[in-house]
């Protein structure tokens, strides 16, 4: 008995998988969306050395919550144009920790709610916040189909 080995050819969504993997490189190679990721890299690394730019290293406690969320935030985001598809379905996240770095200052251990750690923090978290939801909207119209609002295309027997 020859054992069977199905191909990807004899999957029944294929042509839907092919519709949407064909969105997901069209999205990746357009202007905004590399716009995008590129501001959101920018935003992930000032948020990590915003301490030293701003000139709050001194407070330990959000000079590392800083490092930590803008490093995860520039590697979240940086991932959009090479696994797009996948890592927009993770945009959510990079909003969280948009979010975190807006409130951080106010509930982290410390004395850290300065004019200067507030505005940075505040400006860096809301830019972030803005472009992660742009990003989110993306994968939005990639879980619709590739944006045209047509749904999933029906499947057919096997």
């Amino acid at each position: 008995m020859e054992p069977t080995h199905a191909t990807i050819e004899s999957h029944p969504d294929i042509l839907q998988m092919r519709e949407r993997h064909t969105w997901a490189e069209q999205a990746a190679t357009r202007p905004l969306a590399q716009a995008v990721e590129a501001l959101c890299l920018i935003t992930g690394l000032y948020l990590a050395a915003s301490p030293w730019i701003a000139g709050f290293n001194g407070m330990m406690t959000l000079a590392v919550t800083n490092l930590i969320v803008g490093i995860a935030y520039a590697l979240l985001t940086g991932g959009f144009g090479h696994a797009y598809e996948r890592t927009h379905g993770m945009a959510w996240a990079a909003v969280l920790l948009g979010a975190w770095t807006i409130i951080a200052p106010w509930v982290v251990s410390g004395s850290v709610a300065t004019t200067r750690t507030i505005i940075s923090n505040v400006v860096a978290g809301a830019v972030a916040v803005v472009l992660a939801l742009v990003a989110c909207s993306y994968a939005t119209k990639a879980a619709r189909g590739g944006g045209g609002g047509q749904g999933p295309a029906p499947r057919t027997g096997r």
